[in-house]
């Protein structure tokens, strides 16, 4: 399937399970709000260049944002991993790595724990990034830092699960050119 058909695609299929699956689970005493939206983000080719990256994810979270009716909170939490990600790709996979090798990044294409910490980090930046605007304060760290920590370990869990149910077919590329 073509690439752009591929990510169209996920990008309308993310926006409809976190509008209609994900939000509409009760949270847990106001802590636990399940997020899996910005994989999509994350999921994205290796080669894309950082101001696509950003655009995409603008868009992302303010489609979220519409439907959600919260101008901007969305948006700014996926623009931020998308600036960070290629930092973190970088620092990750070694010069000649899975970036030329392969497509996309996956637990194939990177190795468990580097694309373990390659989410984990992602997924810590978006949400107290998000909690943090929602909050718009510094009182209250003690329910910050535990509403970040549980969502978090909640978005992980359905990303690991999104991983394993949705095997992405990847073929190794010998001829990088």
């Amino acid at each position: 399937m073509n690439s752009l058909v591929k990510n169209i695609i996920r990008f309308i299929l993310f926006i409809l399970v976190q509008v209609f699956v994900l939000n509409q689970v009760p949270p847990l005493h106001h802590l636990a709000t399940p997020y899996l939206y910005y994989l999509f983000i994350l999921w994205l080719p290796f080669k894309m260049g950082r101001r696509s990256l950003m655009i995409l994810a603008f868009a992302l979270g303010l489609t979220l944002d519409y439907f959600t009716n919260t101008p901007g909170l969305h948006a700014a939490p996926c623009i931020l991993i998308a600036y960070l990600r290629p930092f973190l790709i970088n620092l990750l996979i070694p010069q000649e790595g899975a970036d030329t090798n392969y497509e996309e990044p996956s637990i194939k294409s990177m190795g468990f724990a580097p694309y373990f910490t390659y989410v984990a980090f992602l997924t810590l930046m978006h949400h107290s990034f998000l909690f943090l605007l929602e909050a718009l304060q510094f009182g209250g760290f003690l329910y910050f830092i535990i509403k970040t920590v549980v969502c978090m370990a909640i978005s992980l869990l359905l990303i690991l699960s999104a991983e394993l149910l949705f095997v992405r077919k990847q073929r190794f590329r010998t001829n990088t050119v």
